[in-house]
């Protein structure tokens, strides 16, 4: 019996030891910079920004780069330029977490960058990364990018899902400078084991292609849009009066972006739409949002902004929410502009799109409305590859098993009109 006693002690030992052990490595594994995303500035071709998350002990935030077009750097002998950041610790299911945020400026265009994050330590490094930069000429080079929306998943697996959706959507545009996220990144925002999944299933496209996110109405809600607004580095020229982080804009090439926030701040963020507008020496106006004025079903609060967008002639709105697929027809003033509803001249009109969903939550398609071209569920998440290159956008939205479903372009022949008052 004693003898007995005496293994069953010593396998007691051992599992408590594994469990400290294993315990340990999580801990270190929580320490070292994870859940990296980049964005990019509202000058895209010289500024880069990132956030990362890490544990307590990381109480430094910095970025070492320097040109390279290989991840096999030996950062102990090369002349890598530093960048310190900021750091802080936010609070989100009872707990606090420690996160980074550093920019990156004077960029040049043209180039490839390696690059690392962490706090100097030895062990404090993430692993090697790779972006580029693009030749910001205000000419015709041209550039592709990935719009998905509403990834809005719990659990891991949900999770899985977005995942698959985005190394589908590299595949089909392995030359994506960017990609747009309509909102709802998750079901509930305050949830970090949610964003954890969010990030680790993303991670092996977001530490080199910027993800440009959308407020959603699971990103804010009751006027807090924490933790989401701390866990991305977006350009800070958003609306007086926003929460800040919620809208602003960027030029990648000879298109400006507009991100707007349907979710708080609606007639404030009208005048600063129309300076964005008004202000733009870009031939593309693309401008992306959350619950939208013409997808499955209509968001008259925003009213307003469709009299800008008509004014000053914006080429292409993206919209996120209804979890279905849904492309208007070219809208100008409330009706369906004359011409060809798939090759689209000269401004025309502005066309609406939702991209269904890139998560697991697809809802039944809603009822048909006049300004529906393509109206469909097709029981598949999905993606949209986005190409704009001189005069012509081209938009083609595809599913996860890459399925061409729906296909339009939209074509410059002349400058635009002056807008009217």
């Amino acid at each position: 019996m004693k003898k007995e006693g005496l293994i069953i002690a010593l396998v007691a030992l051992v599992v408590v030891g594994v469990f400290f052990w294993v315990e340990s490595r999580k801990d270190e594994a929580r320490d070292k910079p994870h859940s990296l995303v980049m964005n990019v500035g509202e000058d895209a071709a010289t500024v880069r920004s990132f956030t990362w998350q890490s544990g307590s002990k990381l109480n430094r935030s910095l970025i070492q780069y320097v040109e390279s077009e290989s991840r096999d750097v030996d950062w102990d002998s090369v002349h890598a330029m530093t960048v310190e950041g900021a750091f802080d610790l936010i609070a989100a299911d009872g707990n606090r977490h420690m996160v980074h945020q550093a920019t990156i400026t004077g960029l040049q265009a043209s180039k490839t960058y390696a690059y690392r994050v962490g706090d100097g330590s030895a062990k404090g490094w993430s692993g090697t990364e790779l972006f580029y930069t693009i030749t910001d000429s205000h000419q015709d080079g041209g550039f592709a990018f990935i719009n998905v929306t509403d990834s809005q998943g719990e659990t891991e697996k949900d999770f899985k899902l977005w995942g698959d959706t985005l190394k589908q959507a590299a595949r089909t545009v392995p030359d994506a400078a960017f990609i747009v996220h309509n909102g709802d990144l998750t079901e509930d925002p305050k949830d970090m084991g949610a964003w954890d999944s969010f990030f680790r299933e993303a991670a092996p496209w977001l530490s080199s292609v910027p993800l440009m996110p959308v407020t959603g109405n699971h990103d804010e809600v009751d006027g807090d849009a924490e933790p989401f607004v701390s866990l991305f580095h977006v350009p800070d020229n958003g609306a007086p009066d926003s929460i800040e982080g919620t809208t602003y804009y960027f030029d990648y090439d000879d298109a400006r972006f507009i991100m707007l926030n349907t979710e708080s701040n609606i007639k404030g963020q009208t005048k600063w739409l129309e300076d964005v507008l008004k202000k733009n020496t870009r031939k593309w106006v693309i401008v992306s949002l959350h619950r939208g004025p013409y997808g499955g079903n209509q968001n008259k609060n925003i009213g307003d902004w469709v009299e800008l967008f008509d004014r000053y002639e914006v080429d292409l709105v993206l919209q996120g929410h209804n979890h279905e697929y849904a492309r208007s027809y070219p809208l100008r003033d409330g009706k369906i502009a004359p011409g060809n509803d798939s090759y689209v001249l000269d401004r025309a009109g502005t066309v609406y799109v939702v991209t269904n969903a890139a998560g697991q939550k697809l809802n039944e398609k809603k009822k048909d409305q006049f300004y529906h071209k393509v109206h469909l569920q097709n029981g598949k998440r999905m993606f949209a590859a986005v190409r704009i290159s001189g005069n012509t956008l081209r938009f083609q939205a595809y599913d996860t098993d890459g399925k061409l479903w729906d296909e339009f372009v939209l074509e410059h022949t002349s400058t635009p009109s002056a807008p009217t008052s």
